[in-house]
């Protein structure tokens, strides 16, 4: 477990408002920076599985250290992509101690999350769930209990599945009022988008759960991230771990466009880098398993408690990679 990082910037609004004209969730604040209602300004706890597919956990420690988000907590799961949870959690631990080592700061030990789903009860009656209990789960509701305000929740970035969030809801059902979610997950298909793979098939009863009960956020858009560290940047990595890691973890990068959980992380501070969002409710009138394997379908709504990110200027994300990396005050230099 880990302490909190320092004090969260003041409150900036009200609670969770209704959507603007352009259907946008709306959060309240007297200025709010982008089309989603959680900003830099929020607390962030990065939840996620494997450690090397993607750069989410590198975009989180370097925004930390330039502005653009306070990292509070760093939970590791396994999951049906990386069931060796030992291994997950080692391989954050090691990148956690890189970038340490570098100059970095404010960057939390890392909490071990769920390793199993959750069981669905019979009857499919939310309430009716055995909790997990995950160290995970628990540090959502200690964090969130400490850092959010009001109209600034605690944000929990997800790129795995969404059990440690429904074991947090089944344990505190209060936490929805302090938690906004942001998920790099499921598809996108005018008008619907789906609590499909990536991420939404490890968990359907927790996507289930969590888009129902949770201001919810889903980033449905992906891209090509061979671009953004190639062989050729080698040499402009900084000379530190941090830039050894990077290299070291370059050639084994996911090739998959559905890997791409910095989106997610982007999403949530970056406010440039949404560019489209869909207010949008859970469909939950067919019933779980109504497709199978998945949670319920996001609908458009004018007064839902969701939100789907269905376009976002990916342009931004190499750019703003490579300002940080080259950066020296960022390493304490």
């Amino acid at each position: 477990m880990i302490a909190a990082c320092p004090a969260i910037v003041s409150c900036l609004g009200l609670m969770l408002a209704p959507a603007g004209c352009d259907g946008t969730l709306d959060a309240g604040r007297n200025e709010q920076q982008g089309l989603l209602p959680v900003d830099a300004h929020n607390p962030v706890i990065i939840d996620n599985d494997g450690w090397s597919d993607n750069w989410a956990g590198e975009f989180a420690v370097l925004l930390a250290n330039s502005g653009g988000l306070t990292l509070a907590g760093i939970v590791v799961d396994a999951s049906n992509y990386w069931p060796d949870q030992n291994a997950n959690v080692t391989g954050w631990t090691n990148f956690v101690t890189a970038a340490r080592a570098s100059g970095l700061k404010h960057i939390p030990d890392v909490t071990a999350g769920a390793s199993i789903p959750l069981t669905v009860p019979a009857g499919q009656k939310i309430e009716s769930t055995v909790p997990l209990r995950t160290a995970g789960a628990q540090l959502i509701l200690d964090l969130s209990r400490q850092l959010s305000l009001p109209g600034q929740p605690l944000v929990v970035v997800t790129g795995a599945q969404l059990t440690d969030l429904a074991d947090a809801y089944l344990m505190d059902p209060t936490v929805v009022d302090r938690v906004t979610v942001v998920a790099s997950l499921g598809s996108y298909s005018a008008p619907k988008a789906a609590m499909t793979g990536p991420n939404g098939d490890l968990d359907p009863w927790a996507d289930w759960i969590v888009a129902q009960r949770f201001h919810y956020i889903q980033v449905t858009v992906l891209y090509d991230q061979a671009g953004d560290v190639t062989a050729d940047d080698f040499a402009n990595l900084p000379k530190n771990p941090l830039g050894d890691w990077i290299a070291a973890k370059q050639p084994n990068l996911s090739t998959l466009n559905t890997a791409t959980d910095q989106v997610a992380v982007l999403a949530a501070v970056v406010p440039s880098f949404v560019t489209t969002a869909q207010r949008s409710s859970a469909d939950a009138s067919a019933g779980f398993n109504s497709p199978a394997g998945q949670g319920p379908p996001l609908l458009p709504s004018s007064t839902g408690n969701a939100s789907v990110v269905t376009q976002v200027d990916t342009s931004l994300v190499r750019k703003r990679l490579w300002e940080m990396l080259q950066a020296p005050q960022i390493f304490g230099s």
